[in-house]
């Protein structure tokens, strides 16, 4: 006596469903996870701000004069780390960073501006009440280029141009 054995499997109509399905999840989350993971690079270069925030904070809260564009004394070069090639002051202490490390961020710049309570850079003796970061319009008055200002897409939350 022989026993009769199904077959066990799935049908071709299924697996097209499912590799349909995964085709089409693919699409809406790569776009998504590629800009994210170089918002997190930014993110991390973005911490290349703090020295010299701090040091145009100071100076201004003592009521000291802007030494000058490139005069801060937290200004670097070289490489700073895997995401920023270099830092430059303006002035009136807007910061320039220069980023590296991924083809999409690579030569394009950030800035991070100190304003006063009328929303203007401060001058001696005003103290900066907030900062502008990844302004355009920073990015011209520190000596940048419009051309070389990061795509908003890839900035982070926290540095949104206002």
């Amino acid at each position: 006596m022989r026993k009769r054995v199904g077959q066990a499997g799935f049908t071709i109509i299924e697996v097209m469903i499912v590799v349909t399905v995964i085709g089409v999840l693919a699409a809406i989350v790569l776009p998504t996870y590629r800009v994210n993971t170089v918002r997190a690079k930014v993110s991390e270069a973005l911490l290349a701000f703090g020295p010299c925030k701090s040091t145009v904070s100071e100076l201004y809260i003592s009521g000291g004069d802007p030494p000058g564009a490139g005069n801060w004394g937290c200004e670097n070069a070289g490489p700073v780390s895997a995401y920023v090639a270099s830092i430059a002051t303006s002035d009136e202490g807007i910061i320039r960073i220069e980023l590296q490390g991924d083809p999409r961020i690579n030569l394009f710049e950030i800035t991070l501006a100190p304003l006063d309570e009328t929303g203007t850079y401060p001058s001696g003796g005003n103290v900066p009440k907030t900062w502008r970061c990844g302004n355009t319009a920073d990015l011209v008055q520190a000596g940048g280029t419009p051309s070389y200002a990061l795509d908003p897409k890839y900035l982070p939350n926290s540095c949104k141009g206002y």
